[in-house]
């Protein structure tokens, strides 16, 4: 089949002992970067319209979900200086 995508296996990412705040919050916010890109293309997909709504509706649940995760990096962050 033409439409089939094959799934890559990603290597594992080294195992860290300490984790930078920073750097989490840059990875959320390039994820979140990439988030949108693909919700615009797949936005712009020649599929059936429910299909692309799904698509594009589950994509936003999944900017909503790493917005939220900044905000937790973020609220953790004054916690600790009240």
């Amino acid at each position: 089949m033409s439409n089939v995508v094959p799934f890559l296996r990603r290597t594992p990412a080294p195992a860290v002992v300490v984790t930078d705040v920073v750097a989490v919050a840059d990875d959320l916010f390039a994820l979140l970067e990439q988030l949108e890109i693909v919700s615009a293309r797949a936005a712009a997909m020649g599929r059936p319209a429910r299909e692309v709504e799904r698509t594009v509706q589950n994509l936003l649940d999944a900017v909503t979900a790493v917005e939220r995760a900044l905000d937790c990096i973020g609220e953790g962050d004054e916690a600790g200086q009240a």
